[in-house]
Formats: structure tokens, sequence, C-alpha cells
């Protein structure tokens, strides 16, 4: 088991990573008759759920579960109440301890839920999905969708633990480990060149599964996440760089419905986009472009535009973005591979023809341009 530190001022915690961790009661900070609501959904629960409460029965926890609908388009204020509903009924107090057991919706959900219940109870994040494990469950950011724009209303709100347990990826579907690897990749793309190479090296380890390239990939992303999350624990800085691909990305997933695409693959087409972008502006090579195209294709996600939408469908959604400060759209974008920058002021022109070479119509333009 593989221990990484968050070291936030007023809440540092722990990560763990490693197989069985879910059946490990010492990775659980609890203690005899603490009670717990497990969050999680029924695709999950068939799998997980019994485990879990198990373990926590052998703490001497006093436990109970509540099933949300499975899937993004259920990351809804009718979803976060149903937790609260179910907190009420159970007579939860502020003393109460929230697990999230599922993918990046239920951490999301369950972590606003906990961020808001009698203004706050104890968080466990329990990440079942690459993407989780390796992104959303870390560094508080919790929040539900809303018609208009994604993740727009939430909170930050730091966990107690995140409990990592790489077995759970065994019954994860092949396209939510693929959609989890565009964040892997995002990683090296932004921070760390070294982890690129890597990753160049061992793309088809990761799609199989070999679980010692799965516990390096994990540990190397947490690590990443867990330090500049503690440098800017609420975004004013560094960590807006996290952001490589999501702010086309969202607008791909809130255009075409949420669940549609999946989040990772709509970050995947957003990171190309904005290769697309650094490369206009005289940053990113062609070849460095032609690189992440290649690694990214190695993971069997998307490096274009969905075919329904065309460069003008963006925009609208980009402008409600979170990273607009006083009305300027801010993009993070690449001046090398491993080395990201907020750019603001960006010429709409530039954008849109950014997202046109990266269309379906313009097919491999990155290539032979």
């Amino acid at each position: 088991m593989l221990r990484i530190n968050v070291e936030l001022k007023t809440h540092p915690y722990p990560i763990y990573i490693g197989a069985n961790l879910l059946t490990t009661p010492d990775c659980y900070p609890l203690r005899a008759k603490d009670k717990v609501m497990i969050v999680t959904n029924p695709t999950v629960a068939q799998f997980y759920l019994s485990p879990v409460t198990e373990t926590l029965q052998k703490i001497g926890c006093e436990t109970e579960h509540v099933l949300l609908p499975d899937g993004e388009k259920y990351k809804t204020l009718d979803s976060l109440n149903l937790i609260f509903t179910a907190l009420l009924k159970a007579n939860h107090g502020r003393d109460s301890t929230i697990v999230a057991l599922g993918g990046g919706v239920i951490g999301d959900i369950a972590g606003y839920a906990a961020a808001s219940y009698q203004r706050g109870v104890r968080l466990i994040q329990i990440p079942t999905t690459l993407l989780a494990q390796v992104d959303s469950s870390v560094g508080g950011k919790t929040a539900v969708n809303h018609e208009l724009g994604k993740n727009m209303i939430g909170a930050f709100y730091q966990p107690d633990a995140v409990i990592i347990d790489t077995t759970t990826l065994n019954t994860l579907p092949k396209r939510q480990i693929n959609a989890g690897l565009a964040e892997v990749i995002k990683y090296g793309a932004i921070l760390d060149y070294a982890f690129f190479e890597w990753l160049e090296q061992h793309m088809r380890e990761l799609v199989a599964l070999k679980e010692e390239a799965l516990q390096y990939c994990i540990a190397r992303c947490c690590q990443i996440k867990a330090e500049v999350v503690a440098s800017d624990e609420t975004e004013k800085g560094q960590r807006a760089l996290l952001n490589l691909g999501h702010t086309f990305g969202h607008a791909i997933e809130t255009h075409l419905g949420y669940g549609n695409w999946l989040h990772g693959e709509a970050v995947a087409a957003g990171m190309m986009m904005a290769a697309a972008l650094s490369e206009q502006l005289g940053n990113l090579t062609q070849t460095e472009a032609v690189r992440l195209e290649k690694l990214l294709a190695e993971a069997n996600l998307p490096t274009l535009s969905p075919d329904s939408m065309i460069a003008e469908d963006y925009l609208p959604h980009m402008m409600r973005d979170k990273k607009v400060l006083a009305g300027k759209l801010r993009l993070i974008l690449l001046k090398t591979l491993g080395q990201a920058y907020v750019a603001s002021n960006l010429d709409d022109r530039l954008i849109l023809n950014a997202i046109r070479r990266c269309s379906q119509t313009n097919e491999n333009v990155l290539s032979h341009t």
C-alpha cells in the first residue's frame, strides 16, 4: 500500500493506493459507533457496497446507504436532495460521515452533500473509476451540474481520506478506463514531461490494466495533484493549470447533453484544441502536438470535435466557464509538453480556428499543417 499526504495547512489528509483496500479497516478514519452514510449507485453497489459495509461494521460503525441514479445526467440538485432526505430520515447529525463510493459523479455529489449538510460533515472518498482515482477524488472540488453549465453549483470541501483500491478497475468498462487516461495524459502535458515520456512507453500496459504500471501511474498523478492543491487550494493560481482541455471539453458535454460523451473523452478532444491554439500562438511545436495526438489515440480517446458540433457552438458555453474573469475567457495552453500557462485576451478568431482544426471535416489537420 502506498500513502500520499495532501499537505493542506488547515486540513491535511492521506491518499491510500493499493489492491484490496476496501476491506482494510486501517484505511478508514472511523471509530466504533460512528454514524456513516454510504452514497453510491446501483452499478457500483452490486460489486462493492457489501464489502465496504462489512468493513465499516467490523470497525463498529452504524452504516446506512443511499443509491443515486447512475450517470452524469443525474449529477443534479435532485440527486443531492436524495442524500439530504436519507440523512434526515435516519437522524444523522453533524458528527456523521459521508462515504462517496463510486466514480466522479458520485464523488462530486456526495462531496457537495458533505459540504452542505448541517454546514459540513466528514467525508471519505472511495473512487472506483480511473478518472476519479487520478483526479476528481483528490483536491476538494465538489459540485452538481446545471442545464446551462457543468459544475456550476458547488464548493471546495476536502475529504478526511481518499481510499484508492486498484482492484475496483477490474469491473470498470473499457470506455471508462480510456476516459480516465485523458486526465492521466493531462498531468504529463501540463507539469511533468518525464511522466509524459513514461506514458508514451507504457500506455499499452495501462490500457491492459497491468497492476504495477497502474499503481505507479495513479500514485504519480495523485502526487502532482496533491502538490498543486497544497499550494493553491481554491484555484487562485497554479491549480487552474489542471484544467487543460476542460473549457473546450465542458462545452462539448453541455452542448451534447451530459453523459453522451464521457468527461474524459470531452477533455481529450479539448486538449487537442488547446494544443492547436498553442501551436498557432507559436508555443507548442507541430511535432509536440502530434505526439499528444498519438498518445491520446493510443488510449482510444477522441482527438476531434463531435461531428454534430461546429466551432461557433463552443463560445457561448465557454463564456459561462468558471475561469472567465471580468468577462474575459481564460484558457490553459501549452508552452511546450510538460509546461502549461494561463492565457487571456485571446482573439475569438484564433480560438474558433483552433476548434476548426480539430473538427471532423479537417481530420488529421495537425499532422499536415
